[in-house]
């Protein structure tokens, strides 16, 4: 847990309610939620906590290790899956295999419907999973709860997040072996592998579409950046770090994935004056949840890639 300075959240929070009232209607889950960061817009899944406790930790051990940070998908089959989880891709290098844990107990309860969220398998063998996940495009119940013992649905995803993998599934593909067998591509031709649709995966507390997020228990901020005029499109997050002199947040360099197009309030950073500016953030303060105007976060460390908080409108 971040202690984030309670200064800055007081303040925030007086003249927060002064002008305006709660912005999102909040929603009671059963379960644990995660925000999938994509390349082509974010979604978020309710994991099945009680339905599947195994496979759930199983999944929350390489979330909270950030092991999903900065992969690919390298696997989405028309109409039918969208899979991912087990690599990253360094140009020098090519791809790099996320360490996998022991395998996870098979725990096939619920049928592999549209929207549902899945662990990944060896043939023939139903207890041999580990990192690699995927999204039921379709209704694959006929297929997949028939096969392998069934495979085990751990999530659901929620809102209007299929829409995002369906964005997904309509882009080209290339295959360049198993690493990478059928992995979309957004850009308008195929030129190396990080023309991928890459994917960030972090807990929050809270089920919300809003695009620049900050959270006040686990000091995340999930944001979406167009550096110095669209030169270049990102996805990233940043961690609030413990300090006495306002809230300061560090980019999680792990984080940063290539963001295909830009949207309507995107945040904006400039080398001219090193300012991250984010036109609207929605801050969930221990579950109030309310809005804060533009933004601003001036680049205190650049070694560290740490911010620091300068201004808002209330």
């Amino acid at each position: 847990m971040i202690a984030v300075p309670r200064r800055w959240l007081i303040n925030v929070v007086i003249g927060s309610l002064a002008w305006f009232t709660l912005t999102v209607a909040t929603s009671s889950y059963a379960g644990t939620i995660v925000r999938v960061s994509t390349s082509l817009g974010d979604y978020s899944i309710e994991l099945l906590d009680d339905i599947a406790p195994a496979t759930v930790q199983n999944f929350l051990n390489y979330v909270n290790r950030n092991d999903y940070n900065g992969t690919y998908l390298h696997r989405v089959i028309d109409g039918f899956v969208v899979q991912g989880g087990a690599y990253r891709f360094q140009l020098s290098v090519g791809p790099i295999d996320v360490a996998t844990d022991p395998p996870v107990i098979n725990e096939f309860n619920v049928s592999n419907t549209r929207g549902t969220v899945a662990m990944a398998m060896v043939p023939d063998d139903p207890d041999s999973a580990t990192n690699q996940w995927f999204v039921n495009l379709v209704d694959n119940s006929a297929n997949l709860d028939n096969n392998n013992g069934g495979f085990t649905v751990f999530g659901n995803v929620l809102g209007s997040g299929m829409d995002i993998l369906e964005a997904i599934d309509d882009l080209a593909i290339v295959n360049l072996g198993l690493k990478a067998e059928s992995a979309p591509y957004f850009t308008e031709t195929y030129s190396n592998p990080t023309d991928f649709v890459y994917i960030n995966v972090e807990v929050m507390q809270r089920f919300t579409g809003a695009p620049h997020v900050f959270e006040s228990v686990s000091g995340l901020l999930i944001t979406s950046v167009s550096l110095d005029g669209d030169e270049s499109l990102v996805s990233l997050n940043f961690n609030a770090v413990p300090s006495a002199e306002g809230l300061i947040i560090e980019a999680n360099l792990e984080s940063v994935i290539p963001r295909a197009s830009s949207f309507d309030d995107i945040a904006t950073f400039s080398t001219v004056d090193n300012k991250l500016r984010i036109p609207t953030l929605e801050v969930n303060l221990e579950g109030s949840v309310f809005a804060v105007h533009n933004v601003v976060f001036g680049l205190s460390d650049l070694a560290r890639v740490r911010f620091t908080l300068e201004s808002y409108d209330q």
